[in-house]
């Protein structure tokens, strides 16, 4: 058989959801795929559900990473995929029935598209429709958000995978966003586009996010932005010898292309409890100036931030609460009082 598409499923302890995610791979209409499942150290039954599939159906490929992260296991089924065109499913979603013929027939239609994502139906942990997600449909509207934010839902993607290996495909280092950072390549060189149906169901479930992981992927965001913005103005990639999630806490990091977002992200850091105080003296200034302005998460970061710094001296280094306050209420009036009423209380959270 020939293989038309190859579905990429990384997943890490996803027993709870996994059969259905791949049911509703294997069951579509279009049967000329692959299922490229990608076990990423999994200490649940995720192993025995794979093995399970592998044997029932012959489209089904099972590999591992060793437990090595994400971005490894992205890569390596980018690698491994046999089909001209990647597709995308995390392992607690679902893929419509007629899912990959939508998709492949307009991609086949439009040889110009190197990216195609879709609207999403959002459901809970029991697979109860609650909501709908409805991204930007137009190329030329999705091009201009995509240098603000990421208008594709990563599960509903599909893409081509040649074009994915000549860009470098997925990149460690950036971390928690190693998606954002692909689709801002891939629209510098090739059309974009969301379908205006929902072609997968997205599942909202338990757990947030933690404050480490948020800020991470914030950072990450804004590093995307900037090599992204070097590149319009025609230069080379400045992100293409890094290896590694950057560490914004280094001294290293005044001499590099994301030196703004590195000072500026020293004192987002501060949202997580956890942080140790900083090693020299704190500069606020970054929350006043920052290019491109902050955007809705990372003011609460720095909400967050701040809270913290009114209940742990040792950090705030004589700032005194009076300025910390002020810059609370600079960011966000409304939340800066509850803030800072809980940061006095003791609760940073």
């Amino acid at each position: 058989m020939t293989v038309r598409v190859s579905v990429a499923m990384p997943v890490r302890d996803g027993g709870p959801f996994l059969r259905e995610a791949l049911d509703s791979v294997l069951g579509q209409t279009r049967g000329d795929l692959e299922l490229i499942a990608v076990d990423d150290g999994s200490t649940d039954d995720t192993p025995a559900i794979l093995a399970e599939a592998a044997r029932r159906d012959s489209r089904v490929r099972v590999l591992s990473t060793g437990g090595r992260g994400l971005v490894a296991a992205l890569e390596m089924a980018v690698a491994a995929a046999r089909g001209d065109c990647l597709a995308r499913l995390d392992a607690d979603d679902v893929a419509m029935p007629d899912r990959l013929a939508r998709q492949l027939a307009v991609m086949e239609a439009r040889p110009g598209l190197g990216l195609l994502g879709s609207w999403a139906e959002t459901i809970d942990a029991a697979g109860r429709p609650i909501g709908r997600l409805t991204p930007e449909t137009d190329p030329q509207r999705l091009a201009a958000l995509l240098q603000r934010t990421n208008p594709f839902i990563h599960s509903s993607l599909i893409l081509r995978t040649d074009l994915v290996r000549r860009l470098g495909g997925y990149r460690a280092a950036f971390e928690a966003a190693e998606d954002y950072d692909l689709w801002l390549r891939i629209a510098e060189v090739a059309e974009v586009a969301n379908l205006p149906e929902p072609l997968i169901r997205y599942r909202w479930h338990g757990g947030n996010v933690t404050s480490r992981k948020e800020v991470r992927q914030c950072f990450s965001v804004r590093l995307a932005q900037c090599a992204a913005a070097a590149r319009r103005a025609g230069g080379a990639d400045p992100a293409a010898a890094l290896t590694e999630p950057p560490d914004f806490c280094a001294p290293g990091c005044e001499a590099t292309f994301f030196a703004d977002d590195a000072r500026l992200y020293r004192v987002l850091v501060l949202a997580d409890p956890q942080v140790p105080p900083p090693s020299g003296p704190l500069d606020l200034a970054p929350l006043l100036r920052p290019s491109p302005p902050l955007t809705h998460r990372e003011r609460k970061l720095a909400q967050k931030a701040l809270a913290a710094l009114l209940t742990r001296p040792a950090i705030a280094g004589g700032i005194g609460k009076a300025r910390l306050l002020w810059l609370a209420a600079r960011l966000h009036p409304a939340r800066a009082a509850a803030l800072a009423w809980r940061a006095l209380a003791g609760r940073t959270g």
